[in-house]
């Protein structure tokens, strides 16, 4: 390929062009290509390094998000991208996932995979473009992967199903997020979210998909035929065969015993224990020349062995490495209310893999705050998945959440948000934490039942409870069986993993992982109908233990209350100079917040002060009416009477004449003092006027009486000359303000 040449292809996908180029950028890479949708650019670059001795495929995808892409200066102290973000992580596990499988057996050479979106449109969301793009690099470098990998969203709006839908339409109304990447022949790695979606709607958004992924793979082969350097061409590993052969007849029986125990653990120190007499016999002596070479030619055969004795008992004669039946769930055991000074808190144990799920409360000013490339800029609901090392028996570094521990909580996340309350419903942010105690496999869907389960706890008024199970598959031949609740032998050793997480009504959460091309759509059904029985199993274990979200939230758990007002009203609860609403919050040791549309936020750490504050604020704002009663305090009196605060920023006159009740009172203050408190009863109410009359509580000629009767005897002229003051010291002057917004409030 010529240095200046620059080769442009493209293919209509869903309404829009997706092209591909390459030849203009980054043009020492091994390959390179620009992906582009709409103004959605990403360039994508694959690359191969050295030549390593090791027994792995040395792979690794960055995803590097720059904030220019999007016109942004990154919301940092230094200003500068730092490490990927959430987003740019999640892609990358959705990059590779799929294509891992693809390399060729003893491809060691250090390959790196780069996308990083220069322009970002808002419209068209980069993940899908960069994963179509790694591939189409991979394709035109000397990587010889066998085929390429397209991907496309299916989305389900107002019904109906969408191909590559809109940023804005996944943020808002999307009912399905259907992330699916493949082949020609076969679907590799589905990645979902749904709102209660059924089975059935799965399987045809995935056809839908793969017709698509189709049009994706036809053209990255078009780039690479106009465009693609020559293959490297590796060897073919030696093959191990003769000795598999011999190892199966010297110890084959002992590691069938081996691999047969149930207890995990016990079965790793006894399968252990023949790889280490397996060495001993085939390795020789360790001061050997060939030694090393003979070791690793026996732990490579020994694990083809083990790997086979396993699927074929599995496959074939149809036994668990654990006993169980295909469609057998591990033995589960629930605790709620664990952790007593948290706000809600779940122990989740199915079989040998165990997460202590706990949720905390904050409030809304406590969101999470995303400096991202995508729309969303605030979350109030998040989920946190931790993988310890000592829950599988290791001891290792604990420096932070991998890229694992942040997809399993993103999975978990994206489980729980089709139930999880809205603000407006609950205006409390919410954050999971899942730490996985004890791992054999499903741990992600454990932590799915967990944090459902404390989110119950707590109080949270979720929609309806969520499980998940993980799914899986071995296939020898014409020979296969779908594994529900896989252990982690299983998950290592067999060709798929399907984890599907939902309520009783249906899917809100797919992840699959194939690692084979001939998955069919009658083993895909099968499995979703499997995790559907398997699904309705659990949820009716959890319910047996906790039924429903606790109708009383934890003492520890903050108080939130929301009412709402008057938008003219604002003035009035905030006060002159926040004078009002200051004072309140002192009063009552709570934080007020307020908005334009008149909705008040009470945030309180001790549910009783919260309520009287709720009242008090309620009362504030209540028009009086004849009839109400009220504690006031004097805040004047005259030679006429006294003034009595019966809200903030409203009065009552109490006339001289009834300051005692029938007696006669020459001067007001022998018998009232500014600050005392009084009961009082609303005797009168002229609005015209801005006037209300007050009677003391315990005057016969008020007590007991209906506010009709008052009402009556006001209209005949026994009204005791009252009047609302309002305003200072302005006698009857309205003190209810008129405010304007920019203007001090009174």
């Amino acid at each position: 390929m010529s240095s200046e040449a620059v080769t442009t292809v493209s293919t209509e996908i869903g309404g829009s062009d997706i092209s591909f180029e390459t030849g203009r950028m980054a043009k020492q890479a091994g390959g390179a290509v620009v992906v582009r949708q709409g103004d959605t650019m990403v360039l994508c670059t694959a690359t191969v390094g050295n030549l390593r001795d090791v027994d792995f495929l040395p792979l690794t995808v960055d995803v590097e998000e720059r904030m220019y892409a999007a016109g942004k200066i990154p919301g940092s102290f230094f200003k500068r991208e730092g490490r990927s973000g959430e987003k740019g992580t999640l892609t990358a596990r959705m990059i590779d996932r799929p294509i891992r499988p693809l390399f060729p057996k003893g491809w060691h050479y250090e390959t790196q995979l780069v996308a990083m979106p220069l322009s970002v449109d808002h419209v068209h969301p980069y993940d899908i473009l960069a994963m179509n793009g790694a591939s189409a690099a991979l394709m035109i470098s000397p990587v010889p992967l066998p085929t390429p990998v397209g991907a496309v969203r299916i989305g389900k709006v107002d019904g109906s199903f969408v191909i590559n839908p809109e940023e804005e339409s996944l943020l808002e109304g999307c009912e399905l997020d259907l992330v699916v990447a493949g082949t020609d022949e076969a679907i590799l790695m589905v990645e979902a979210g749904a709102s209660e979606i059924t089975e059935a709607e799965v399987l045809d958004a995935l056809d839908i998909a793969h017709a698509e992924i189709k049009k994706l793979c036809a053209l990255q082969r078009e780039l690479a035929e106009k465009a693609g350097k020559e293959k490297l061409v590796i060897e073919a590993p030696p093959s191990v065969d003769d000795l598999v052969d011999q190892i199966k007849a010297s110890h084959g029986s002992d590691l069938d015993a081996a691999t047969q125990v149930e207890d995990k653990l016990e079965r790793q120190d006894a399968t252990a224990a023949v790889e280490e007499a397996v060495i001993a016999q085939y390795a020789g002596p360790e001061e050997a020349e060939d030694y090393a070479e003979k070791r690793a030619a026996a732990a490579s055969a020994f694990a083809k062995l083990e790997k086979s004795v396993i699927r074929t008992r599995i496959a074939v004669d149809k036994k668990r490495p654990d006993g169980r039946s295909a469609d057998e769930i591990r033995p589960i055991s629930i605790e709620v209310g664990v952790a007593p000074r948290t706000h809600g808190s779940a122990l989740f144990t199915r079989g040998q893999t165990q997460a202590l799920s706990v949720a905390s409360l904050g409030t809304l000013k406590e969101e999470m705050r995303l400096d991202t490339l995508g729309l969303e800029k605030q979350r109030f609901y998040w989920h946190h998945y931790n993988f310890p090392p000592f829950s599988v028996g290791e001891a290792g570094f604990m420096r932070g959440p991998k890229r694992r521990d942040i997809g399993h909580g993103a999975l978990a996340e994206r489980a729980l948000v089709p139930v999880v309350p809205s603000t407006e419903d609950f205006p409390y942010t919410i954050r999971v934490v899942s730490d996985i105690l004890e791992s054999n496999g499903s741990s992600s869907m454990a932590s799915v039942c967990g944090s459902s389960l404390s989110l119950m706890d707590a109080g949270v008024p979720i929609k309806a409870a969520v499980a998940g199970i993980a799914m899986g598959l071995i296939k020898e031949g014409d020979d296969y069986i779908v594994l529900t609740d896989i252990a982690g032998v299983e998950d290592h050793l067999g060709d798929m993993d399907f984890k599907v997480a939902g309520t009783s009504e249906g899917i809100t959460a797919l992840q699959m992982d194939i690692k084979i091309t001939g998955v069919t759509f009658d083993i895909l059904r099968d499995a979703l109908s499997q995790a559907r029985d398997a699904r309705l199993n659990i949820l009716g274990q959890m319910n047996d233990v906790i039924s429903g979200p606790n109708e009383e939230m934890s003492p520890y758990a903050p108080r939130i209350m929301q009412l709402q007002i008057d938008p003219s009203q604002i003035g009035l609860l905030i006060g002159k100079g926040g004078e009002t609403i200051r004072g309140l919050a002192e009063e009552f040791e709570s934080q007020i917040d307020v908005n334009d549309d008149g909705q008040v936020l009470i945030y309180s750490s001790n549910g009783e002060l919260g309520e009287a504050l709720k009242d008090r604020i309620e009362s504030m704002m209540k028009e009086i009416e004849v009839g109400d009663e009220f504690t006031g305090k004097v805040v004047k009196t005259t030679t006429f009477g006294a003034f009595i605060e019966l809200t903030k920023g409203t009065d009552g006159l109490l006339h001289i004449s009834n300051v005692l009740p029938g007696e006669r009172v020459e001067n007001v203050e022998d018998v009232l003092s500014r600050g005392d408190e009084i009961e009082v009863r609303v005797f009168e109410v002229d609005r015209e006027r801005g006037r209300i009359g007050l009677r003391r509580a315990e005057d016969p000629s008020v007590a007991g009486k209906s506010a009709e009767e008052l009402a009556a005897a006001a209209a005949s002229g026994n009204g005791g000359g009252s009047r609302e003051r309002r305003g200072g010291d302005r006698g009857g002057r309205s003190r209810r303000p008129r405010h304007r917004r920019g203007e001090d409030r009174d």
